[in-house]
């Protein structure tokens, strides 16, 4: 989910009319920069570079798109998922900013970061996904390979409107729609950078890696349409948290889960991080989680997102099987991890 990265999604293109009237709506409240001609611009304006380190080790590697000159930026969700300390590079000047997760889209693979100390940076200009339509020249841009040096790549609009498949390390696949094919051959690193027609961001490219992996796509560039992409950047600056769209800090229950094909009913824990709450309650690998609060958990998927909508700090009452004492549960107190 990165170019060394992590993580996934299911994107939903919105109806043509009303994505764009709500784009609008995004870039208004937004501040987003106006369209200028300004000779000093290049496909890089507006373009950094990501780096992270994860919670339980490793690094990570992508590119981000500059929203507000006071250090708003967006990038996909698999790029910093995992991450313990993220931090951004502005190439043009080699600065280097910490950033904080403000809120991302799991489903829709769209992260918004904002920068601690940043002012006057250059922003990306923005245009719509319309404007990017079948044959179209496309020019892209990432920190391919994670060297963290900008490449910028050339190609052609192949379909609009794609749905592809994606699996992830931990065995789950998820389907991302309403995305813009291109020739441009997109590598690890290129996570979360622009899609550009005619020098206006019209999709942020997603690239695949070791543990963000697209089936049966080899050699082909995909990009999520930036009406999606404002759309939820605008919600998460909001405040505007759904079943879709996390804001703020990531509970952490401390549990790594098994995949769909464990045949389990509930969700089979794999293994339990030290001093975390599941290893308070006394949860251990092989355990399998049956309910979570007041719902009752039939899937890894489903615990995943039950955890992903509650808050650092709250109580929460966990209940499982074990193959030695049977049936248990324990009230937890949730901390705080890294984003999922």
């Amino acid at each position: 989910m990165s170019g060394v990265m992590t993580r996934r999604a299911k994107v939903a293109l919105a109806a043509a009319a009303g994505a764009l009237a709500l784009a609008t709506a995004s870039a208004s409240a937004l501040a987003l920069p106006r369209l200028s001609s300004s000779p000093t611009r290049t496909a890089t304006t507006g373009v950094v570079v990501v780096n992270t380190q994860l919670a339980y080790g490793g690094v990570g590697a992508g590119t981000g798109i500059v929203l507000t000159s006071s250090g708003e930026v967006l990038t996909n969700n698999h790029v910093i998922r995992g991450a313990r300390t993220v931090r951004v590079t502005v190439p043009s000047s080699g600065r280097t900013y910490t950033a904080a997760v403000v809120g991302y889209s799991v489903a829709r693979d769209v992260a918004l970061l904002r920068l601690r100390g940043a002012s006057n940076l250059q922003t990306a200009q923005f245009g719509h996904a319309s404007d990017a339509t079948r044959g179209d020249n496309i020019t892209t841009v990432g920190n391919a390979g994670g060297t963290g040096v900008l490449r910028v790549k050339s190609g052609r609009v192949v379909l609009v409107g794609r749905t592809i498949t994606v699996s992830d390390d931990d065995g789950t696949t998820a389907r991302l729609t309403g995305l813009i094919q291109t020739s441009a051959p997109l590598q690890p690193g290129d996570s979360g950078g622009p899609l550009l027609s005619n020098g206006r961001v019209v999709g942020m490219d997603a690239a695949a890696s070791r543990t963000f992996a697209f089936q049966d796509t080899a050699g082909e560039g995909y990009a999520i349409p930036v009406d999606t992409v404002l759309r939820i950047a605008h919600e998460v600056e909001s405040g505007h948290r759904t079943s879709n769209i996390h804001v703020g800090p990531t509970a952490y229950l401390g549990v790594a889960l098994g995949d769909e094909s464990d045949g389990a009913s509930g969700a089979v824990v794999h293994g339990v991080s030290s001093g975390s709450p599941a290893a308070r309650a006394g949860l251990g690998s092989g355990d399998v989680i049956t309910s979570f609060g007041s719902h009752r958990v039939t899937s890894s998927r489903q615990l995943r997102s039950l955890v992903l909508r509650m808050a650092p700090g709250q109580l929460v009452k966990v209940a499982w099987s074990d193959s030695f004492v049977g049936s248990q549960s324990a009230t937890v107190k949730l901390a705080s991890g890294p984003p999922q």
